[in-house]
C-alpha cells in the first residue's frame, strides 16, 4: 500500500517587511540579509494572527467536505505552543468543522516535530487505510527586535494530509532518525523570543544531516545520483545551502549541478517569507515542486532538523498530476502588503505573547479566515470571519 502526502497548502501572514530596508534602518550592509543570510522579505504577524489561526487558514485551503469525512486525527507541530496543556489542534478542529469523532494532539521537538508527525500519521493509515490524518506545521519565529537572529524570523502554516493512494509524495519505507541532548537553540518557559548559539547550531545541523545520509546510503545503497532533488530545513534559506555543500564539498559534475539547482528552486519561498520553524521542510519541498520540472517517479530526499538536536533522513516518490494539489503559493505572496520598519515594530510588540489581562483586538482590517480577536478569563478568543 502507497502511503504519503495526498495534498499540502501553505499559509501566512498578510503583512512583510522588506530585509534591505530593515538592514537601512539596523546601519548593517544589505548583503548581510540577502546573501550572507540569504533572506530577501520576511513575514510579519499582526497581533490577530498566531498558530491556530494560521494553523486553520492553511488547513482549509486543503479540505473539502468529501475528505472532511475521513479525517481521524489531527496532529499539529510547533515550537509556538500557546497553552502548556490544551492542545492547539483542538482549536483548529472546531475551527474546521471537524467531527468531534476526531484525535487531536500536539507535538513538540524544536523544528522536526512536523516530520515526526508525518511518520506517525503513516502509521496510523497503515493499520486504519480508510483514514487521514491532517498533519500541521505551524509556527511563529520570533527573535526579538536589534537582535543577531532579527533576520531569521517568519511566521507561518503548511498543512498535509496522509492517506494511502497519495497525489503529491509516496513516502518510502527506510527512514533515518538521529538525536543528541545538545544546547544549541532552546526557549525556557519564563522568556517569548528563543535563546541561541547560531554558529554551533550551524555546525549541529551540518553533522546531523551528514550522519542521517550516509547512515541511509549504508542501509540502501543509493547513491546522489538516485535523487533528483535533496531539500531541506531552512531556518534561512543559506542553511540548506550549508547543508548540501557540506555534502557536495569540491563535487561538480552533472549530479552535483543538478541538486544544486534543485536547491535553488526549493529556497525562493522561504527568501519571501523567512523562518517558518516546523514547516520550513515543507514549504521548500513545496517551493521546489512549484518551481522546477521534476517529473513523476522522481526521488526526493528530505532532511527535517529541530534544534537541541534531533534530525532525520527520509525520501518520497513523486506522483503524476502532483503540482494539481498544492495551493499557488507565489500567487499570494504577490498580493501581501508591504510594512515599514515602524509599523513591524509596533506589530512586533503588540503579540499577545505572556500576557494575563482580558484584551479585545481590532480584526477589520485582517483579511485571513480566521482570527484571534483576544483574551478574556485567560482564554483565547478565535473567530472564524
Amino acid at each position: 500500500m502507497r502511503i504519503g502526502i495526498y495534498k499540502m497548502a501553505f499559509a501566512t501572514t498578510n503583512d512583510y517587511l522588506d530585509l534591505v530596508e530593515l538592514a537601512k534602518e539596523r546601519s548593517v550592509d544589505p548583503n548581510k540579509f540577502t546573501i550572507g543570510i540569504g533572506q530577501d522579505l520576511q513575514a510579519v504577524v499582526p497581533p490577530t494572527q498566531d498558530i491556530v489561526t494560521l494553523g486553520a487558514t492553511a488547513a482549509k485551503k486543503l479540505l473539502t467536505p468529501e475528505l472532511e469525512k475521513n479525517i481521524s486525527t489531527v496532529i499539529v507541530a510547533t515550537e509556538s505552543g500557546i497553552d502548556n496543556s490544551k492542545a492547539s489542534a483542538i482549536y483548529i478542529k472546531r475551527l474546521l468543522g471537524l467531527s468531534d469523532f476526531t484525535r487531536t494532539v500536539e507535538m513538540k521537538e524544536a523544528c522536526y516535530s512536523a516530520t515526526a508527525a508525518i511518520q506517525f500519521a503513516k502509521g496510523v493509515v497503515a493499520l486504519n487505510p480508510q483514514e487521514t490524518v491532517l498533519v500541521i506545521a505551524a509556527d511563529i519565529a520570533r527573535y526579538g527586535l536589534n537582535t543577531p537572529g532579527e533576520v531569521t524570523q517568519g511566521a507561518g502554516a503548511v498543512a498535509m494530509l496522509i492517506s494511502r493512494n497519495p497525489h503529491i509524495l509516496t513516502l518510502e519505507d527506510t527512514t533515518v532518525a538521529y538525536s543528541k541532548d545538545i544546547m544549541d537553540f532552546w526557549r525556557p518557559l519564563y522568556v517569548t523570543e528563543a535563546l541561541v548559539d547560531g554558529k554551533y547550531s550551524t555546525n549541529v545541523y551540518i553533522e546531523f544531516f551528514l550522519q542521517t545520509f550516509t547512515r541511509y546510503q549504508q542501509l540502501t545503497g543509493r547513491e546522489l545520483a538516485d535523487f533528483a532533488a535533496l531539500t531541506f530545513h531552512m531556518p534561512f534559506t543559506k542553511m540548506g545551502k550549508k547543508g548540501l555543500e557540506g555534502l557536495l564539498k569540491d563535487r561538480n559534475d552533472e549530479v552535483a549541478q543538478r541538486l544544486r539547482t534543485q536547491l535553488t528552486a526549493s529556497q525562493l519561498f522561504s527568501r519571501q517569507v523567512g523562518n517558518l520553524y516546523t514547516g520550513s521542510l515543507y514549504l521548500s519541498l513545496m517551493s521546489l515542486l512549484q518551481n522546477s520540472d521534476l517529473k513523476a517517479g522522481s526521488r526526493i530526499g528530505l532532511f527535517s532538523y529541530g534544534s537541541g538536536a534531533e534530525g532525520e533522513f527520509y525520501t518520497g516518490i513523486l506522483e503524476d498530476g502532483y503540482e494539481h494539489y498544492m495551493n499557488n503559493i507565489q500567487e499570494e505572496l504577490e498580493h501581501r502588503h508591504q510594512v515599514s520598519v515602524a509599523e513591524y515594530e509596533k506589530l512586533f510588540s503588540s503579540q499577545l505573547g505572556m500576557n494575563d489581562q482580558d484584551i479585545e483586538f481590532d480584526v477589520t482590517n485582517d483579511p485571513l479566515p480566521f482570527v484571534l480577536k483576544g483574551q478574556k478569563d485567560h482564554q483565547r478568543i478565535y473567530e472564524a470571519k
